[in-house]
Protein backbone atom coordinates (compact mmCIF):
# COMPACT_ATOMS: atom_id res chain seq x y z
CA UNK A 1 0.00 0.00 0.00
CA UNK A 2 1.25 3.67 -0.62
CA UNK A 3 2.60 5.73 2.58
CA UNK A 4 -0.76 8.01 1.86
CA UNK A 5 -4.77 7.75 1.83
CA UNK A 6 -4.98 10.73 0.27
CA UNK A 7 -7.70 9.45 -1.92
CA UNK A 8 -9.60 6.63 -3.09
CA UNK A 9 -6.94 5.81 -6.32
CA UNK A 10 -3.95 5.28 -3.30
CA UNK A 11 -5.14 1.94 -3.21
CA UNK A 12 -6.34 -1.42 -5.47
CA UNK A 13 -9.15 -3.34 -5.30
CA UNK A 14 -7.17 -6.24 -2.93
CA UNK A 15 -6.11 -3.66 -0.44
CA UNK A 16 -9.73 -2.18 -0.72
CA UNK A 17 -11.23 -5.30 0.60
CA UNK A 18 -8.57 -6.41 2.91
CA UNK A 19 -9.69 -2.94 5.10
CA UNK A 20 -13.03 -3.66 5.02
CA UNK A 21 -12.84 -7.24 5.79
CA UNK A 22 -10.06 -6.28 8.94
CA UNK A 23 -12.56 -3.46 9.77
CA UNK A 24 -14.99 -6.22 10.20
CA UNK A 25 -12.60 -8.30 12.36
CA UNK A 26 -11.36 -5.29 14.68
CA UNK A 27 -15.34 -4.41 15.05
CA UNK A 28 -16.45 -8.51 16.30
CA UNK A 29 -13.04 -9.04 18.12
CA UNK A 30 -12.76 -5.11 19.87
CA UNK A 31 -11.37 -6.08 23.37
CA UNK A 32 -8.91 -8.44 21.94
CA UNK A 33 -7.39 -5.99 19.47
CA UNK A 34 -7.51 -3.42 22.41
CA UNK A 35 -5.53 -5.44 24.49
CA UNK A 36 -2.66 -6.01 21.87
CA UNK A 37 -2.43 -2.40 21.67
CA UNK A 38 -0.90 -2.74 18.32
CA UNK A 39 -0.21 1.31 17.74
CA UNK A 40 1.23 1.46 21.39
CA UNK A 41 3.22 4.23 21.49
CA UNK A 42 2.29 5.86 18.01
CA UNK A 43 1.12 9.14 17.85
CA UNK A 44 -1.73 10.57 15.27
CA UNK A 45 -1.77 14.54 14.52
CA UNK A 46 -5.15 15.46 13.86
CA UNK A 47 -5.70 18.57 12.14
CA UNK A 48 -8.77 20.03 11.33
CA UNK A 49 -9.89 23.15 9.46
CA UNK A 50 -13.53 22.64 9.89
CA UNK A 51 -15.80 21.21 12.92
CA UNK A 52 -16.42 17.37 13.09
CA UNK A 53 -18.06 15.18 15.33
CA UNK A 54 -17.67 11.49 13.21
CA UNK A 55 -14.06 12.29 11.97
CA UNK A 56 -12.92 13.54 14.96
CA UNK A 57 -14.50 10.82 17.55
CA UNK A 58 -13.30 7.79 15.47
CA UNK A 59 -10.20 9.12 14.63
CA UNK A 60 -9.11 9.92 18.09
CA UNK A 61 -11.36 6.85 19.97
CA UNK A 62 -9.66 4.52 16.88
CA UNK A 63 -5.89 5.00 17.80
CA UNK A 64 -7.03 5.00 21.51
CA UNK A 65 -8.22 1.53 20.67
CA UNK A 66 -5.23 0.71 19.17
CA UNK A 67 -2.77 1.62 21.91
CA UNK A 68 -1.89 4.86 20.19
CA UNK A 69 -3.05 8.80 21.00
CA UNK A 70 -4.47 11.20 18.94
CA UNK A 71 -3.54 14.89 19.61
CA UNK A 72 -6.46 17.38 17.62
CA UNK A 73 -5.21 21.04 16.33
CA UNK A 74 -8.12 23.09 16.24
CA UNK A 75 -8.66 25.52 13.05
CA UNK A 76 -7.03 28.56 14.79
CA UNK A 77 -4.31 26.39 16.27
CA UNK A 78 -2.10 26.42 12.93
CA UNK A 79 -4.16 28.06 10.55
CA UNK A 80 -2.09 26.06 7.88
CA UNK A 81 -1.48 27.78 5.11
CA UNK A 82 -1.61 31.01 7.04
CA UNK A 83 0.31 31.23 10.06
CA UNK A 84 2.57 28.58 9.04
CA UNK A 85 3.02 26.88 5.31
CA UNK A 86 1.61 23.34 4.47
CA UNK A 87 5.45 22.12 3.87
CA UNK A 88 6.31 23.23 7.17
CA UNK A 89 3.50 22.09 8.83
CA UNK A 90 4.06 18.59 7.42
CA UNK A 91 8.14 18.37 8.27
CA UNK A 92 7.24 19.39 11.92
CA UNK A 93 5.10 16.83 12.39
CA UNK A 94 6.92 14.26 10.46
CA UNK A 95 9.31 14.67 13.55
CA UNK A 96 7.04 14.05 16.40
CA UNK A 97 4.32 12.58 15.31
CA UNK A 98 3.48 8.67 13.44
CA UNK A 99 0.89 9.97 11.13
CA UNK A 100 -1.31 12.67 10.20
CA UNK A 101 -5.25 13.10 9.77
CA UNK A 102 -6.53 16.00 8.00
CA UNK A 103 -9.67 17.74 7.74
CA UNK A 104 -9.35 20.60 5.21
CA UNK A 105 -10.86 22.74 2.63
CA UNK A 106 -8.96 22.27 -0.34
CA UNK A 107 -7.30 18.66 -1.51
CA UNK A 108 -4.73 20.67 -2.19
CA UNK A 109 -3.59 21.04 1.40
CA UNK A 110 -3.76 17.29 1.89
CA UNK A 111 -1.98 16.59 -1.22
CA UNK A 112 0.55 19.25 -0.09
CA UNK A 113 0.93 17.30 3.50
CA UNK A 114 1.44 14.25 1.60
CA UNK A 115 4.53 15.69 -0.65
CA UNK A 116 6.63 16.90 2.59
CA UNK A 117 5.85 14.50 5.43
CA UNK A 118 7.62 11.21 5.84
CA UNK A 119 5.17 9.66 7.61
CA UNK A 120 1.39 8.47 6.57
CA UNK A 121 -0.91 11.16 5.51
CA UNK A 122 -4.50 10.44 5.75
CA UNK A 123 -7.58 12.57 4.05
CA UNK A 124 -10.02 13.18 6.91
CA UNK A 125 -12.30 15.27 4.26
CA UNK A 126 -11.74 18.11 1.73
CA UNK A 127 -13.26 19.30 -1.07
CA UNK A 128 -12.51 16.64 -3.52
CA UNK A 129 -12.86 13.41 -1.57
CA UNK A 130 -14.14 11.94 1.36
CA UNK A 131 -12.42 8.61 0.95
CA UNK A 132 -12.67 7.53 4.62
CA UNK A 133 -16.44 7.57 4.54
CA UNK A 134 -16.75 5.56 1.85
CA UNK A 135 -14.41 2.87 3.73
CA UNK A 136 -16.90 3.07 6.51
CA UNK A 137 -19.58 3.36 3.60
CA UNK A 138 -18.34 -0.35 1.99
CA UNK A 139 -18.02 -1.66 4.92
CA UNK A 140 -22.14 -1.39 5.70
CA UNK A 141 -22.90 -2.51 2.21
CA UNK A 142 -20.62 -5.33 2.68
CA UNK A 143 -22.15 -6.05 6.20
CA UNK A 144 -25.67 -5.54 4.89
CA UNK A 145 -25.77 -7.58 1.17
CA UNK A 146 -22.76 -9.55 1.54
CA UNK A 147 -20.90 -8.63 -1.58
CA UNK A 148 -19.95 -5.00 -3.28
CA UNK A 149 -19.70 -6.54 -6.32
CA UNK A 150 -22.47 -6.12 -8.55
CA UNK A 151 -24.24 -4.03 -6.11
CA UNK A 152 -26.24 -1.49 -7.89
CA UNK A 153 -25.93 2.08 -5.56
CA UNK A 154 -27.77 5.41 -6.48
CA UNK A 155 -26.03 8.61 -5.07
CA UNK A 156 -28.94 11.12 -5.51
CA UNK A 157 -28.05 15.02 -5.14
CA UNK A 158 -24.84 17.12 -5.31
CA UNK A 159 -21.74 15.94 -7.06
CA UNK A 160 -19.72 16.78 -4.58
CA UNK A 161 -16.64 14.77 -2.73
CA UNK A 162 -18.80 12.09 -0.79
CA UNK A 163 -19.89 11.13 -4.41
CA UNK A 164 -16.47 11.35 -6.17
CA UNK A 165 -14.86 9.16 -3.43
CA UNK A 166 -18.10 6.82 -3.70
CA UNK A 167 -18.14 6.62 -8.23
CA UNK A 168 -14.23 5.72 -7.66
CA UNK A 169 -14.83 2.85 -4.70
CA UNK A 170 -17.79 1.52 -6.76
CA UNK A 171 -15.38 1.45 -10.21
CA UNK A 172 -13.14 -0.01 -8.32
CA UNK A 173 -15.13 -2.43 -6.79
CA UNK A 174 -17.07 -3.47 -9.74
CA UNK A 175 -20.29 -1.98 -8.69
CA UNK A 176 -23.23 -0.87 -11.20
CA UNK A 177 -23.24 3.16 -9.70
CA UNK A 178 -25.64 5.75 -10.62
CA UNK A 179 -25.03 9.57 -10.14
CA UNK A 180 -28.59 11.70 -10.08
CA UNK A 181 -27.44 15.06 -9.87
CA UNK A 182 -29.46 18.52 -11.06
CA UNK A 183 -27.41 20.51 -13.97
CA UNK A 184 -24.28 22.21 -13.27
CA UNK A 185 -24.27 20.15 -9.71
CA UNK A 186 -22.81 17.26 -11.70
CA UNK A 187 -19.49 15.40 -10.33
CA UNK A 188 -16.01 16.74 -11.55
CA UNK A 189 -15.42 15.51 -14.92
CA UNK A 190 -11.86 13.71 -14.79
CA UNK A 191 -12.86 12.07 -11.63
CA UNK A 192 -15.73 10.38 -13.71
CA UNK A 193 -13.41 9.30 -16.60
CA UNK A 194 -11.37 7.97 -13.96
CA UNK A 195 -14.06 6.17 -12.46
CA UNK A 196 -15.13 4.99 -15.74
CA UNK A 197 -11.15 3.19 -16.47
CA UNK A 198 -11.71 1.78 -13.15
CA UNK A 199 -15.03 0.00 -13.95
CA UNK A 200 -14.18 -0.95 -17.46
CA UNK A 201 -11.20 -2.92 -15.50
CA UNK A 202 -13.88 -4.10 -12.89
CA UNK A 203 -16.73 -4.91 -14.52
CA UNK A 204 -18.96 -2.45 -12.64
CA UNK A 205 -20.67 0.62 -14.47
CA UNK A 206 -20.92 4.28 -13.96
CA UNK A 207 -24.25 6.25 -15.04
CA UNK A 208 -24.13 9.72 -14.65
CA UNK A 209 -28.23 11.33 -15.11
CA UNK A 210 -30.88 14.07 -14.07
CA UNK A 211 -33.34 12.23 -13.25
CA UNK A 212 -33.27 10.49 -9.89
CA UNK A 213 -36.32 8.35 -10.25
CA UNK A 214 -34.24 6.62 -13.43
CA UNK A 215 -31.54 6.09 -10.88
CA UNK A 216 -32.86 4.90 -8.18
CA UNK A 217 -34.40 2.40 -10.64
CA UNK A 218 -34.42 -1.19 -8.96
CA UNK A 219 -30.79 -0.59 -6.90
CA UNK A 220 -29.57 -2.34 -3.63
CA UNK A 221 -28.69 1.23 -1.99
CA UNK A 222 -29.81 4.48 -2.34
CA UNK A 223 -27.35 7.33 -0.91
CA UNK A 224 -27.70 11.26 -0.57
CA UNK A 225 -25.54 13.89 0.95
CA UNK A 226 -26.77 17.60 2.44
CA UNK A 227 -27.61 20.25 -0.47
CA UNK A 228 -24.91 22.84 0.80
CA UNK A 229 -21.84 21.20 2.56
CA UNK A 230 -19.12 23.52 4.54
CA UNK A 231 -18.12 25.96 1.82
CA UNK A 232 -21.29 26.51 0.13
CA UNK A 233 -23.85 27.69 3.31
CA UNK A 234 -23.96 31.16 1.27
CA UNK A 235 -25.59 28.90 -1.92
CA UNK A 236 -27.84 27.23 0.32
CA UNK A 237 -31.61 29.13 -0.93
CA UNK A 238 -30.52 28.71 -4.52
CA UNK A 239 -29.27 25.21 -4.07
CA UNK A 240 -32.77 24.44 -2.35
CA UNK A 241 -34.04 25.30 -5.64
CA UNK A 242 -31.95 23.57 -8.44
CA UNK A 243 -32.62 20.62 -5.57
CA UNK A 244 -35.93 20.06 -4.88
CA UNK A 245 -37.24 17.19 -7.19
CA UNK A 246 -33.81 15.66 -5.99
CA UNK A 247 -35.37 14.59 -2.58
CA UNK A 248 -34.77 11.24 -1.10
CA UNK A 249 -38.78 10.46 -0.06
CA UNK A 250 -41.05 7.16 -0.44
CA UNK A 251 -41.68 8.41 -4.33
CA UNK A 252 -37.97 7.77 -5.08
CA UNK A 253 -37.60 4.67 -2.32
CA UNK A 254 -40.67 3.25 -4.33
CA UNK A 255 -38.24 2.79 -7.22
CA UNK A 256 -35.77 0.78 -5.79
CA UNK A 257 -35.40 -3.01 -4.21
CA UNK A 258 -37.32 -3.81 -2.02
CA UNK A 259 -34.40 -4.75 0.75
CA UNK A 260 -32.77 -1.24 -0.38
CA UNK A 261 -30.98 0.23 2.28
CA UNK A 262 -30.98 4.40 2.61
CA UNK A 263 -27.72 5.81 3.59
CA UNK A 264 -26.05 9.20 4.41
CA UNK A 265 -23.09 10.44 5.68
CA UNK A 266 -24.54 12.93 8.21
CA UNK A 267 -25.16 15.32 9.26
CA UNK A 268 -28.23 15.10 8.06
CA UNK A 269 -31.07 18.45 7.29
CA UNK A 270 -34.46 15.71 7.68
CA UNK A 271 -37.17 17.62 5.07
CA UNK A 272 -34.68 18.93 2.61
CA UNK A 273 -32.35 16.24 0.96
CA UNK A 274 -34.18 13.56 2.73
CA UNK A 275 -37.55 13.15 4.22
CA UNK A 276 -37.88 12.26 8.14
CA UNK A 277 -39.67 8.87 7.03
CA UNK A 278 -36.71 7.36 4.78
CA UNK A 279 -33.82 8.20 6.97
CA UNK A 280 -35.52 6.80 9.92
CA UNK A 281 -37.59 4.14 8.70
CA UNK A 282 -36.57 0.96 8.57
CA UNK A 283 -34.40 0.53 5.68
CA UNK A 284 -32.10 3.15 7.04
CA UNK A 285 -28.54 2.09 8.29
CA UNK A 286 -27.68 5.67 8.59
CA UNK A 287 -26.32 5.01 12.16
CA UNK A 288 -24.50 1.68 11.54
CA UNK A 289 -22.13 3.94 8.89
CA UNK A 290 -21.57 6.10 11.69
CA UNK A 291 -19.98 3.25 13.76
CA UNK A 292 -18.77 1.78 11.02
CA UNK A 293 -16.12 5.19 10.67
CA UNK A 294 -14.44 4.03 13.96
CA UNK A 295 -13.94 0.47 12.66
CA UNK A 296 -12.89 1.42 8.97
CA UNK A 297 -10.25 3.83 9.94
CA UNK A 298 -8.83 1.23 12.89
CA UNK A 299 -8.52 -1.13 10.03
CA UNK A 300 -6.91 1.76 7.43
CA UNK A 301 -4.35 3.29 10.65
CA UNK A 302 -2.90 -0.53 11.03
CA UNK A 303 -2.44 -0.42 7.40
CA UNK A 304 -0.51 2.90 7.35
CA UNK A 305 1.21 2.97 10.94
CA UNK A 306 2.08 -0.10 12.32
Amino acid sequence: MKKDFVSIKDIDRVEFLEIIRDAGVLKKEKEKAMEKEPLKGKVLAMLFEKPSLRTRFTFQTGIYELGGMGIYFAPADISIGKREGVADVAKNLSRWASGIMARTFKHSTVTGLAENASIPVINGLSDLEHPCQILADFQTIYEKKGRLEEVKLAFIGDGNNVCHSMMLASGLMGMDFRAACPKRYEPNEEIVEEAKKLAAISGGSILLTNDPKKAADEVDVIYTDVWASMGFKDEAEERRIAFKSFQVNKDIAFCAANDYIFMHCLPAVRGEEVTADVIDGPNSVVFDQAENRLHAQKALMLKLMR
